[in-house]
């Protein structure tokens, strides 16, 4: 009797019944399929009989009877008729410790050829942002290691902080600075769009093996189909996600945004959406802040997101450049005309703005700041004055003074790849060059030492390695 309910019971759990329809048509990257039943993000599988294999395709549009999918791979092959069949699952990412130290793709699988990361804890990789009243205040530093930020732009543990640069300015190394130098438990790296032939660069040169040891590094290149692209960053944000549920304090660094939003872009126009805002989608302006606000605290852990946005032209009011700088907590502009001067990191701070200043620097830190910014301020407007040799010693206290501190503040701003500050050193220079005398408590008080074992974690996945 009891082998009897035993196989009821494996009947009952058992669905047998495949939602399954056929593709009559390809339109660019838009394949249209006479059924099945599906839900819009539903994963579905289209087999080529030619060679004999499947495909997964996402559902991203719905008309009539008709389903419209999307690829995240090559479509050779395809053809009339071919079966597509509904999973009746969406897009989920296995998380765990073994993460750490590797690279995946666009559906968190390796591919740095170190072996298996599956796990029987799956997150959804599109997901709904923490409610914001169980959102924890933010009102303890984020140390990124970098002098010009710590110093003069404060982030706390938490925000969202765009960096905004055109091409070939160095926003991609001051990523990495930021992942080797930050006290952060965790970094997530998104590589989202980027050439193939910069994402070794950018691991071995301007991450290191140092950083890459604490980090989860998510590509999706810029050959790889939009949907890929869209979702490699959906993918790498459910990964931070699970660390910050661990109790973890995550570095959230995305490169970049621009090219996540050309990818939408790209979907949108492909199921018919009407181009708006050079050309862009309405899609496009629903989706960013639905991807941006699921960084940030929870009543567990924290997400500090560096989101990178590609300027074009250096515009600095081109459409995703002025919506993502209305949604995050603070923007530092990269100058091109400071890395001609091979100033690095070529950070604009007169620029640059970190909105909560104010909940993670004491009164006495903020007055420096507030005095280093007069001075750089103060030099800008007679900068030419004095390249020129017209200024006249003596004339302007003010600009007098400016002359005096710039090579001191200089040196705050400039910072080799390899170099390491420590923070204390940094405040200190900070108060040494606007004169005034910050107190060791004002640090203690907005700095918090993580309770999170990273190195617990990293024991675990070696052990679990040894196991297997």
């Amino acid at each position: 009797m009891e082998l009897i309910e035993k196989y009821l019971d494996a009947i009952e759990l058992t669905d047998p019944i495949k939602f399954t329809g056929r593709v009559i048509g390809v339109k660019g990257l838009l394949i249209e399929s006479l059924g099945p039943v599906a839900v819009i993000g539903e994963l579905c599988k289209i087999y080529i009989p030619r060679y004999e294999k499947f495909i997964f395709a996402e559902v991203v549009g719905l008309h009539d009877k008709i389903v419209q999918l999307m690829t995240f791979e090559a479509t050779d092959g395809l053809e009339i008729g071919c079966p597509v069949i509904a999973s009746g699952e969406t897009l989920t990412v296995p998380v765990s410790e073994k993460l750490l130290g590797r690279v995946l793709d666009c559906l968190g699988k390796p591919i740095d050829g170190k072996g298996d990361v599956s796990s029987s804890i799956r997150y959804r990789v599109q997901s709904t942002a923490p409610n914001v009243l169980e959102r924890k205040r933010i009102t303890k530093r984020m140390v990124t290691g970098i002098k010009a930020i710590d110093a003069l732009l404060p982030v706390g543990k938490g925000q969202r902080v765009g960096i905004f640069a055109g091409s070939g300015v160095g926003k991609s190394t001051l990523l990495g600075m930021i992942a080797r130098n930050t006290l952060a438990d965790i970094n997530v790296i998104a590589l989202i769009g980027e050439r193939g032939r910069e994402v070794r660069e950018f691991i071995e040169n301007d991450l290191g093996a140092e950083g890459l040891a604490r980090s989860v590094i998510i590509v999706s290149t810029s050959d790889n189909l939009p949907l890929a692209r869209l979702r490699g960053a959906y993918v790498a944000m459910s990964v931070a996600e699970y660390f910050r549920d661990q109790g973890a304090d995550v570095m959230l660094l995305f490169d970049s945004v621009t090219r996540f939003a050309r990818a939408q872009r790209e979907i949108g126009l492909s199921i018919g959406e009407p181009p708006t805002t050079r050309g862009y989608t309405p899609s496009v302006f629903d989706t960013l802040p639905k991807l941006l606000e699921r960084a940030g605290t929870s009543q567990k852990g924290s997400i500090t997101g560096f989101f990178t946005i590609l300027v074009d032209g250096d515009d600095m009011d081109e459409p995703i450049s002025d919506t993502v700088r209305g949604i995050l907590d603070g923007h530092f502009v990269l100058s091109r005309k400071l890395a001609e001067r091979y100033q690095y990191p070529a950070i604009d701070v007169l620029k640059s703005i970190s909105r909560l200043v104010t909940s993670v620097a004491g009164a006495q830190t903020q007055k420096a700041i507030g005095v280093i910014r007069k001075y750089l301020a103060v030099y800008e407007e007679a900068e030419d004055m004095i390249a020129i040799g017209a200024y006249v010693k003596g004339s302007n206290p003010e600009i007098d003074s400016a002359i005096e501190k710039r090579p001191t503040i200089l040196a705050l701003l400039q910072q080799s790849i390899t170099e390491k500050v420590p923070f204390g050193e940094t405040i200190r220079t900070l108060g040494t060059i606007a004169g005034i005398d910050i107190p060791h408590s004002e640090l203690d008080q907005f700095m918090d030492v993580s309770s999170f074992d990273t190195a617990k974690l990293l024991e675990r996945r070696d052990r679990g390695k040894m196991d297997i």
